[in-house]
């Protein structure tokens, strides 16, 4: 009978030993959020009452009542208030500091003319500097309502730009970035004013095209590598307006809900920013960021030294960025067949193949990931092609590649189930479709805009997914009108009735998860982002409604009313 108390008795004492260490070792959160609908974009539980935070970590998702254990005194408590949260968006193609910049230059995304842009000009000329260089980006001609006065190839002249700015050099980046708009002041500092004088009827350059009038003149337009005629004379920028463009892309992330940025193509110089930022503790978006690809010796040095993995998982650089076609807007696309509005034209390759090739070789050998734009059907074609032969070469090295085509705006019927056959993953921004497929139709034909132009659909059933974004700035860094696009193939006018090509419109579970885990899965990133999981970063994007559920109509009138990184409240949209 002793025996058996002493039993019971050391029973109890050694329950109650454990209960008291389990309380003094149980987790609190640092951040509780509850008091909305919470998408998780994880499969095992797709909706949940409460998320509990502790630091940059989720360390619960589910009912709240359970989510109050998690819960003391020194825990914020974040009241949704009837709101919508997703995962944190992921920008999953951009260019950040070009974002930046778009925001100290002169920004013509807006303009509908090109007395739009004359009047942009002629405003800043006013407060320039005598000599001083005009720059920005943004105009499309294909989107203006109409062009005034004489053109060339579908092209405004540099006359009125030229009247309005005499002393001022003025060069004016295509939406799309792959051409540019000079004035006269501009060519005469480049040396190419007098080409007519000289005799010289056209000027070739590879992978590019200055556009000459019929008596050889230079229009003031030059077509992708052609820019850099112009671009080698502008001053280089400073380490000041670095800083200056950089934050500003930071603050333009946060009031736009994304929390991360893939940023397609950085040279040796922005690296050294990014490095310098995150040591200044201003890294407030997480960074995947690719290679600029033209640059061989930086190639060597990355391969060199093997992929930057960041244990803080702010700055990741595990990808080289090849530029292989130019876009559609300027007629730079590369394509099978010529183009519907210039019979006589193809496009541009402006990257040999052989490089491409070289480049996914040395990558998968590397441990690189080789991210390709390609625009045209051609491009698409070729680069499928290279990646193909060099899986093949060394097919131990390509069993997780990841290898992208960045665009992938226009493919050959052919080519559309080779990406999920070779595992490549198409990076495409849907609201290319909403501002381009309008005036898209008069460059391809209509068969093949509906037989191979934003394949989304038939890309997701052949069993790949997709990553989504906006190409910033060649379109505003507004993922609400991706959105949008994705679910609605319409612009963002609201037209056509049904959308274009609707077969091919995402659902909306799969328009979030493109911008969410299947973009985190497009970086390598998707057991750390990408979805509301235990063990996952702290990253959230908090909306005015449901965009969810919301009519369709109803989506563009959708805000972002808060941003949280790392675990903390980034961007909380004014009452």
């Amino acid at each position: 009978m002793k025996l058996r108390n002493f039993l019971y008795s050391s029973l109890v004492i050694f329950l109650l030993f454990i209960v008291a260490c389990s309380n003094s070792k149980k987790e609190y959160a640092t951040m509780l959020i509850y008091g909305g609908t919470i998408y998780t974009v994880d499969s095992t539980s797709t909706n949940v009452e409460a998320v509990a935070i502790k630091k940059n970590k989720i360390i619960f998702t589910g009912k709240l009542i359970e989510a109050e254990q998690y819960k003391n005194n020194q825990t914020e408590l974040i009241d949704l208030k009837g709101k919508t949260m997703t995962p944190g968006l992921i920008e999953g193609h951009g260019h950040f500091m070009g974002l930046g910049y778009n925001e100290l230059n002169l920004d013509l995304m807006n303009t509908t003319s090109y007395e739009d842009i004359v009047d942009a000009v002629a405003k800043r000329v006013k407060t320039a500097k005598p000599g001083e260089w005009i720059t920005g980006r943004g105009w499309h001609q294909s989107k203006w309502d109409s062009i005034s006065g004489e053109t060339v190839k579908g092209f405004q002249t540099h006359d009125m730009l030229s009247e309005v700015s005499p002393n001022n050099p003025v060069y004016l980046r295509h939406a799309s970035g792959h051409a540019g708009f000079a004035n006269a002041k501009a060519m005469e500092i480049s040396g190419l004013q007098n080409l007519a004088k000289e005799g010289i009827k056209n000027y070739d350059i590879e992978g590019g095209e200055v556009i000459v009038d019929e008596f050889g003149r230079p229009t003031g337009v030059f077509n992708e590598r052609a820019q850099s005629l112009i671009t080698r004379h502008i001053p280089e920028k400073t380490p000041k307006t670095d800083i200056q463009a950089f934050e500003l892309a930071v603050s333009a992330c946060h009031k736009n809900g994304i929390t991360s940025f893939h940023d397609a193509g950085i040279p040796k110089e922005t690296i050294s920013l990014y490095e310098k930022m995150k040591t200044a503790g201003k890294m407030n978006t997480r960074i995947y960021a690719m290679l600029t690809g033209w640059d061989k010796e930086l190639l060597e040095e990355w391969y060199t030294k093997g992929p930057l993995i960041d244990t803080d998982n702010l700055l990741t650089i595990r990808s080289v960025k090849l530029n292989c076609d130019g876009a559609l807007g300027s007629r730079g696309a590369w394509l099978l067949e010529p183009y519907t509005d210039r019979p006589d034209h193809y496009g541009h390759e402006t990257l040999p193949m052989d490089f491409v090739k070289k480049t996914a070789l040395d990558g998968l050998k590397n441990g690189f990931q080789v991210c390709s734009h390609a625009i045209g059907d051609r491009a698409n074609k070729e680069i499928l092609d290279r990646y193909e032969l060099a899986f093949n070469d060394i097919p131990e090295k390509a069993k997780n590649h990841r290898f992208r085509i960045e665009h992938a705006q226009h493919l050959h019927p052919d080519d559309i189930p080779r990406f999920s056959e070779l595992g490549v993953i198409p990076a495409m921004q849907a609201i290319h479709m909403s501002s381009d497929r309008p005036w898209a139709i008069d460059r391809l034909g209509e068969k093949r805009i509906k037989e191979g132009a934003y394949m989304w659909q038939a890309l997701l059933k052949s069993g790949i997914p997709i990553v989504n974004g906006t190409d910033v700035p060649v379109e505003p860094l507004n993922p609400i009108a991706s959105f949008y696009a994705s679910v609605s193939r319409k612009t963002l006018k609201g037209l056509p009735e049904g959308g274009y090509e609707p077969e091919q419109k995402m659902t909306r579970a799969q328009a979030l998860k493109s911008y969410t885990l299947d973009a985190a899965y497009g970086a390598f990133e998707e057991d750390i982002k990408g979805s509301i999981s235990i063990g996952k970063l702290a990253d959230f994007t908090i909306y005015s409604q449901d965009l969810m559920t919301v009519e369709e109509n109803a989506i563009l009138n959708t805000e972002i009313v808060m941003t949280i990184f790392d675990g903390n409240i980034v961007y909380s949209k004014k009452e």
